[in-house]
């Protein structure tokens, strides 16, 4: 069956631009993911993913990650290897025989 559907949704322009650069990288359009994703709420017949209200700790940390005066302090890594190094504890002796 040939594709003659139509879909327009209202999306923020940057959301737009980094999903389709995102599913650029792995070789998918976004009309293409968008089918993906409808052919998932039809086989699950219902949404792909849990769907659910935030509890009251997630709400106030999306808060504040959206305030921006409080993500400007927000410390941030350029590697996966220095985020677990700054947060996550070594033993002491991992730690000499790294040294």
């Amino acid at each position: 069956m040939g594709k003659t559907g139509y879909i327009t949704a209202r999306v923020e322009p940057k959301l737009k631009a980094r999903a389709a650069r995102v599913l650029a990288t792995v070789g998918v359009s976004t009309t293409d993911a968008i089918t993906m994703f409808l052919r998932q709420v039809v086989l699950r017949n219902g949404m792909p993913f849990e769907v659910r209200v935030p509890n009251a700790e997630t709400t106030r940390a999306i808060e504040e990650l959206e305030n921006s005066a409080v993500r400007s302090k927000v410390k941030r890594h350029a590697t996966t290897v220095e985020l677990f190094a700054d947060t996550v504890p070594r033993k002491r002796n991992q730690a000499k025989r790294r040294a």
